[in-house]
């Protein structure tokens, strides 16, 4: 199943909510990480990554969205706890760049 994303905006909130369903690879996370910063640079948008619909991570995608989590606006949200120790492992051994 490709990666589906959907921009959901509270203009109320100043947030911006990206939800994603399918599967995610590090080319993924790399344009997710792109579409993130675009929309933080344009609107000054706290951004949450929400991942409750996630099926697939894979170790490349998992440092990049690490990466994306700050006290400075962006949130990593819907994570289930089993998915949340292979992200904490991934950051671990390394971080993926993009190109």
């Amino acid at each position: 199943m490709p990666t589906r994303v959907t921009q959901i905006d509270d203009d109320a909130s100043r947030r911006t909510t990206l939800q994603i369903e399918g599967e995610m690879f590090g080319e993924d996370a790399c344009l997710i990480e792109r579409i993130s910063m675009k929309i933080r640079a344009e609107t000054g948008n706290n951004i949450t990554i929400d991942l409750a619909d996630l099926n697939f991570l894979d170790s490349d995608a998992a440092p990049i969205l690490k990466r994306l989590e700050s006290p400075d606006g962006f949130d990593i949200g819907g994570i289930e706890i089993f998915l949340q120790s292979v992200v904490n492992e991934v950051e671990r051994h390394g971080a993926t760049t993009c190109t």
